[in-house]
């Protein structure tokens, strides 16, 4: 029996930093090539915040135009859920610094750390929250400002991520529209083939801690890439089975936006056409919990779907972590 949605996606929008950082730029930065970073994850660019513009600032772009979208305002919003792992300082929750930009003096605001499954963590959260507390207007979003955490000399890392942030705005479903389900797991035995050990409490900010690097990105990317594959059909499948759908029903899966061959991967498990799959990591690399709804408000704003349309998403992160959610629009 399929259950009834509680939540849907009233309005959907997204900010990322005017600069763009080509693969062609990163040839003066590091040993590579376009060549060398095409074949392996299919960026030609992505975007870079400029030093010091924090995550609020983007979040709070993105917040309004999903706001516009949904013909609402920063007063009408209960509650503000952020995912992120590059907040604009350990404390307090970014998710405070945008309720007060966007002027949300009504709402409770939080950060949801799940690295690149931030925003579909959120997802879930929030249905639970507006099913048993009753909330009428949920501010969700995933942002990151990736840049500020990279390694400029590890030419593995720093040709992958980028700097961005998508937003929803989500109310009480009405008919059958909204989110069908949602699916988390994650296991921390794996936590060390991709995590940012320094400046937390074993390995606090200290010279030596910098000289290490260790406030930056660390990736063993064989590891990731074959866990992700893995881990991103059986989240995907729990969803599909969870909504009481089949994977040839949907009208677009977006998957996270990590590397190309990940994607490529998880389509051919799926037996799915590329046409039936979201691509645009491409043109902003990897933008980790910002991915699925950047692409989300751009399959909505380029037409790919619209309503009734019914959509798949997954992704797969940091922890490890991964997620999946099928909503109908």
């Amino acid at each position: 029996m399929k259950k009834r949605p509680c939540i849907e996606i009233l309005g959907t929008g997204r900010a990322v930093p005017e600069r763009i950082l080509t693969n062609q730029d990163l040839e003066k930065l590091v040993d590579t090539s376009d060549e060398w970073i095409l074949a392996r994850t299919g960026i030609q660019q992505r975007h870079i915040a400029e030093p010091g513009v924090p995550l609020s600032f983007f979040a709070a772009q993105a917040a309004q135009a999903a706001l516009a979208d949904a013909g609402a305002s920063g007063e009408e919003i209960d509650l503000i859920i952020l995912g992120t792992v590059t907040g604009d300082s350990k404390f307090p929750a970014t998710a405070c610094v945008v309720q007060d930009l966007i002027g949300a003096k009504s709402a409770a605001a939080f950060d949801v750390s799940a690295a690149c499954s931030g925003f579909l963590y959120g997802l879930q959260l929030a249905e639970s929250m507006m099913a048993m507390q009753g909330y009428r207007r949920i501010l969700l979003i995933g942002g990151e400002i990736l840049s500020s955490m990279v390694n400029w000399k590890d030419r593995d890392t720093c040709v992958l991520f980028g700097d961005g942030v998508g937003a929803v705005v989500l109310g009480p479903a009405q008919g059958s529209h909204g989110v069908l389900s949602t699916y988390i797991k994650s296991d921390g035995a794996f936590r060390d083939f991709l995590h940012s050990p320094g400046c937390g409490s074993l390995n606090p900010p200290s010279h030596e801690n910098v000289d290490k690097m260790l406030h930056t990105i660390h990736m063993e990317g064989r590891e990731v890439f074959r866990h992700a594959v893995t881990s991103m059909a059986d989240a995907l499948n729990q969803a599909l089975d969870q909504a009481g759908v089949a994977v040839e029903e949907l009208d677009l899966l977006i998957p996270h936006q990590a590397n190309l061959r990940i994607i490529e991967a998880v389509g051919k498990r799926f037996r799915l056409s590329p046409d039936k799959i979201f691509v645009n990591v491409d043109r902003f690399g990897n933008t980790s919990a910002a991915s699925i709804p950047i692409a989300l408000d751009e399959a909505r704003k380029a037409g790919r779907i619209a309503s009734g349309s019914l959509v798949g998403m997954v992704t797969f992160g940091a922890g490890f972590t991964w997620a999946a959610a099928v909503i109908r629009l």
